[in-house]
């Protein structure tokens, strides 16, 4: 096992949150409110609690998939560059975004919403498997 990309896990984590920035601002963001209404969502009583959550929440997630590499080895991460997408893309489409679609469909939340945020954790996870890439 090699040594964990820690500069990666910050950037890494710092780069999902600005996908969410813009994943939950100008793409979706009108139809997320749309969605569940101006009054429920999370965070717009306490915005600072909000952000600082979702901060220590991107960074374990990041600290996992930059455990994860070093678990793989640099030696076959050189050789195969496509697993940091097949296994950034792989968690979240077989790990994340089940789960999340059963959670909402326990608590009847609608498919479109479901959508939107099953998107923002694919693309989330591979920009993260991007950047562990990019910085090797």
């Amino acid at each position: 096992m090699g040594p964990v990309n820690w500069t990666g896990v910050v950037i890494a984590a710092i780069v999902a949150g600005l996908v969410a920035l813009g994943w939950y601002g100008p793409l979706f963001g009108r139809a997320k409110l749309a969605e569940v209404g101006p009054g429920r969502l999370a965070g717009r009583r306490r915005p600072g609690a909000t952000f600082l959550t979702t901060a220590i929440l991107l960074f374990l997630t990041a600290a996992m998939m930059g455990h994860m590499f070093a678990r793989v080895g640099p030696d076959t991460l050189d050789a195969k560059p496509w697993l940091y997408f097949m296994m950034s893309g792989g968690l979240a489409l077989f790990f994340v975004i089940p789960a999340l679609w059963l959670s909402y469909a326990h608590q009847r939340i609608s498919t479109r919403l479901a959508g939107i945020d099953a998107g923002y954790w694919l693309f989330a996870y591979l920009a993260m498997g991007l950047v562990f890439w990019v910085g090797g």
